[in-house]
Formats: C-alpha cells, structure tokens, sequence
C-alpha cells in the first residue's frame, strides 16, 4: 500500500519523462535542410533550446535567408516533429518505472507540459506512457504558460485534487 494517500503527482513531460531534445534537433535539421540548409548542428541547435518553436523559426528565417512564410516552416518542421515523437521518444527508465509504481498504488497522476496537446498525445503513445497517463493538460489549454502555475493548477483541477495535495516534477 501506497504511503502517498491523498497525493497527486503532476509529470513535465519534455526532459523529465522523456528525452525528446534530439526528436526536437533532427525535426528542426530535417526541415532546414528541406529550406536547403544543410549544415545545422547539435551545437547550433543548442543555441534555440527553451526558445519556443515560432521564435527560432523567425531567427532562423533572418539568419538563414528562408523565404518560405512563418506558418509554412511551423507546420512541416511540427510534422516532422510529431512523426520523430511518435516513432523514437527515449524514456527515462527510471521514469517508466516510477510511473508504473505510482499507478500499481493507485496515485492520481497527470502530465503538464509546455508541448501542443498533439505533441504530449504522440510522445506518451509512442512510448507507452498513455497507459497510465491519462489525465493530461498542454500550455495552450490555460492562460498562461510556464513558468506560470497556470497548468499545474490545471492538472490538479482534472484530478480532482487541491493543488496543495500534489507533487510537481
């Protein structure tokens, strides 16, 4: 029996569960080189990590010259996004692990992240991570993203718990 009675406990989703950072290189050098940018590196894209995607596509269109519109490049490069999260998310082991624990004793949980609704939805499929995490809350569903509380109050809300009764990871 679990010793958390009472105890929620609410997942980030991206560097936390999951390794998605090289899902999130490779859609942004495949959609570069599709643009005809060819050699875009780890280490370059390092520079853009905790940038939302919209604004590294904006620098990306002045520091590389693209010409196709914001909106053209936001879609293929989530495309390819979704397709890489939904075919190679790493998870943490020690995560699966701890997830599977708290759902064999029963702990209300629920995922809060700052990813789209499709994003989190093809990470925690492709993983298997849906099995146990069903209770999910994206940054565009609330007022105010990170670092706002805006979601885990969300979260907390969908699980029927006083934010006071839950552990934030």
């Amino acid at each position: 029996m679990s010793t958390l009675a009472g105890t929620a406990v609410v997942f980030d989703l991206d560097g936390t569960l999951v390794d998605s950072e090289p899902n999130y290189f490779e859609a942004g050098r495949r959609t570069l080189a599709g643009h005809g940018v060819t050699d875009f590196t780890w280490a370059d894209h390092e520079r853009y990590v905790g940038i939302s995607t919209r604004e590294t596509l904006r620098i990306w269109k002045e520091r590389y010259g693209l010409e196709a519109p914001l909106d053209v490049l936001l879609a293929d490069k989530n495309g390819r996004y979704l397709e890489l999260a939904r075919a190679a998310t790493h998870v943490y082991p020690e995560m699966r692990r701890f997830v599977e624990l708290l759902a064999h004793d029963g702990v209300p949980m629920a995922v809060a992240s700052g990813s789209s609704p499709e994003a989190i939805e093809a990470i925690l499929a492709g993983t298997g991570l849906d099995q146990w995490l069903t209770t999910v809350v994206s940054a565009e569903e609330v007022a105010h993203g990170k670092p706002a509380p805006d979601i885990f109050l969300e979260a907390a809300r969908r699980l029927g718990v006083a934010p006071a009764d839950c552990v934030v990871l």
